[in-house]
């Protein structure tokens, strides 16, 4: 009869990738639950705040470590940038207009949309509606913070002119956003109608 797998509580301090690229410790519990039934493959899930980890019982901890660092940063950067509903856009949005527009601007809804497939996010000035599509929510905060500058400047100037890009580009990181978007084919080089 196999062994039952043995949990076994470890306590380690793991690097964790910043979204700025910076390097910092973080101190996470981390339970290893190993087991004869796996052969080759780990995962990792967060229960109750707990990184538990599944590995196969044959595996050093030499192995592990790097394993896990890996399964940690991905959990944390999956969490990081994904806001979770429309409060979480609402409170984004207020933070950009305070920073970049002094609390000058007033909209009346913002809210992830399901509906576009096209486009990543969209204005109506007359309205003062701004509708940011749910595939952005996989995306890393800069990109969604700069789609979310973009259609605020909007309210601003509906057009892509010299005015609405002077604007946009106060975000520090429109630059590398657009670059991003670009690298994933979804952001066209020449100034689009909008963001597609």
């Amino acid at each position: 009869m196999p062994a039952l797998p043995v949990p076994v509580q470890h306590h380690a301090i793991i690097p964790q990738q910043t979204r700025m690229g910076s390097g910092k410790w973080l101190l996470m519990d981390i339970r290893v639950i190993r087991s004869t039934k796996r052969a080759k493959t780990v995962s990792a899930r967060v229960v109750n705040g707990i990184l538990e980890v599944s590995a196969p019982a044959g595996i050093s901890e030499e192995e592990l470590k790097p394993i896990i660092a890996r399964l940690q940063q991905r959990i944390e950067k999956k969490q990081q940038r994904t806001p979770a509903s429309d409060a979480d856009l609402i409170e984004m949005a207020n933070r950009l207009n305070k920073t970049y527009f002094h609390n000058t601007l007033h909209w009346n809804a913002i809210s992830w949309s399901a509906d576009q497939q096209k486009r990543y996010g969209s204005c109506t000035p007359s309205l003062k509606t701004i509708r940011i599509s749910q595939r952005l929510a996989s995306m890393p905060r800069f990109v969604q913070e700069y789609v979310v500058m973009h259609e605020l400047a909007h309210l601003i100037e509906a057009n892509h002119g010299p005015r609405f890009w002077k604007l946009v580009n106060q975000y520090p990181r429109t630059e590398r956003a657009r670059g991003y978007l670009m690298a994933v084919g979804l952001e066209e080089q020449d100034e689009p109608s909008d963001i597609r």
